[in-house]
């Protein structure tokens, strides 16, 4: 099965992380969440806590099939964290899956990945970003995945599935949460 790291950073929106999260690890996928800090209690946006697994110290070089930056004010703190951009670059140049939702593309740009590339984000780092695909909900391009924001969330968590997993465990887990 895959293994997905996902960064907390405080002030994380909690649907775009918690949705991709949970139905990740509905299909069985290892999803290691590592908090930006020390502190594995990490705050998002509206005041929800969650426990980070560790922090993104003690991952270290560690390799993964996935890096997932969720969105939400926290984004500022991924850009500026000295460690965010190499392992971006790191995860990229070794041909893996990077997943990122609302303003976290930013995170992408900022290592020059996003150049010639598909993608999404929020309307909200539009001006930052010339060629965002606004109305595309979800975007796929190589082993870049993209979303808008909260509202897309569970398209995004679903797409992830969809690659890291295949078509049928997507299905299967969207027939399942609809129910």
């Amino acid at each position: 099965m895959p293994h997905v790291l996902a960064i907390l950073a405080t002030g994380f929106e909690e649907i775009e992380t918690v949705t991709p999260i949970d139905l990740l690890r509905r299909a069985g996928v290892e999803v290691v969440v590592a908090a930006l800090t020390e502190d594995l209690l990490v705050t998002g946006r509206s005041g929800l806590t969650l426990r980070a697994d560790t922090t993104l110290a003690a991952v270290g070089d560690r390799a993964f099939d996935c890096v997932f930056l969720p969105g939400g004010p926290g984004v500022a703190l991924l850009r500026a964290d000295s460690r965010v951009r190499p392992l971006v670059l790191r995860q990229h140049a070794a041909g893996g899956w990077l997943a990122a939702i609302c303003a976290a593309p930013t995170v992408l740009n900022d290592a020059g990945l996003l150049t010639g590339r598909r993608y999404t984000a929020h309307f909200s780092v539009a001006p930052e970003l010339p060629a965002i695909l606004a109305h595309e909900r979800t975007v796929c391009d190589g082993r870049l995945l993209t979303s808008r924001g909260a509202g897309t969330s569970l398209d995004f968590a679903l797409l992830l599935v969809e690659k890291l997993v295949s078509p049928a465990k997507a299905q299967e887990i969207s027939a399942a949460i609809a129910a």
